[in-house]
């Protein structure tokens, strides 16, 4: 007799844009209405339609012979270890949300809830940005969750090893970004300043690089596509273990300035960075989690963190 899968379904917040708050007072003016009645219409169907994939999601696993379990993305505070595969129901924020408490040997499949719709943004665009959620790592929308989720079940899909990053902050290692790193200023009107050099074991192979920039951004192959790309960088394939890492609007010392800003960190090779501001953020995967630093802190970073298992849409493994 088979035993029955765990599954673990991970959910983005039911309320993604929550009610405008009223005046505290009745002396305080009124808020504005939005100009557009139209965006607000638009805001109210993205929390409708995230709620109604929730509820499919759920359907699904009712009618499956699985174990399942339930919990929202800001409750997670353990790593999650009990589990045969982990369902998030999001985008990729909450993909990402979820890897940094997995540690490589629970495989995970992210179902976009809220796919941007064609006709939506060709519809508004002169009035508004209708653009929903990318969902880029995700292999399942509401409509084909079930036959995806049939699909691993039954062992006809394999997930993908993606590459994270190792950082370790003054040798105490911070969680493992599956998309990237920023380290930077808090204030990004401010100067960051900072070195690095790379190195290959023990040995530098490359020269100390000092930086007055808007900060260092450090991509892996799936987060290629996102920050780094729009900054200038280049998509990598997404089974590349190597990381970009590439310094953010550099002020550079003279004309022609060899040193370099923008490359490759092989799997073999690390990166110290010392910074030199007198306070500053390490970003890992966005805005929601980070570390503040000082100067004179040391950062590390390599591609010597374990490895994501994650179910990806078909399109990328071509």
């Amino acid at each position: 007799m088979s035993t029955r899968r765990r599954v673990l379904l991970l959910l983005k917040p039911f309320d993604v844009y929550p009610p405008r708050a009223r005046a505290a007072a009745p002396s305080s003016p009124p808020l504005a209405r939005p100009a557009n009645p139209q965006v607000r219409k638009y805001l109210d169907d993205r929390c409708k339609v995230h709620r109604g994939a929730i509820d499919s999601c759920q359907g699904v696993l009712r009618r499956k012979p699985v174990d399942w379990e339930v919990i929202m993305r800001d409750e997670l505070s353990r790593p999650i270890s009990h589990v045969d595969l982990v369902v998030t129901v999001g985008g990729d924020g909450t993909l990402l949300r979820v890897s940094h408490f997995m540690d490589g040997s629970v495989p995970v499949v992210g179902v976009n809830s809220d796919p941007t719709k064609a006709e939506e943004v060709e519809e508004f665009n002169n009035e508004f940005d209708a653009t929903r959620s990318t969902g880029y790592l995700c292999a399942a929308t509401a409509e084909n969750f079930e036959q995806v989720l049939d699909e691993i079940l039954e062992g006809h899909r394999i997930p993908s090893e993606l590459s994270r990053i190792s950082i370790t902050l003054n040798g105490v290692p911070l969680a493992n970004p599956l998309n990237d790193v920023l380290i930077a200023h808090p204030c990004p009107a401010t100067v960051s300043r900072f070195s690095f050099r790379i190195r290959r074991d023990k040995e530098w192979i490359a020269p100390l690089v000092n930086c007055r920039s808007s900060g260092l951004r450090v991509s892996t192959a799936a987060g290629s596509t996102a920050a780094m790309l729009s900054a200038g960088g280049f998509t990598m394939p997404i089974a590349s273990r190597d990381l970009q890492y590439m310094v953010r609007e550099p002020i550079l010392s003279k004309p022609g300035n060899p040193q370099p800003m923008h490359g490759l960190l092989k799997p073999e090779q690390s990166m110290q960075l010392m910074w030199y501001s007198k306070e500053g953020i390490v970003y890992i995967d966005g805005s929601h989690v980070f570390h503040p630093i000082q100067h004179g802190d040391a950062i590390e970073i390599s591609s010597k963190a374990p490895t994501l298992k994650v179910y990806l849409p078909s399109h990328l493994l071509k």
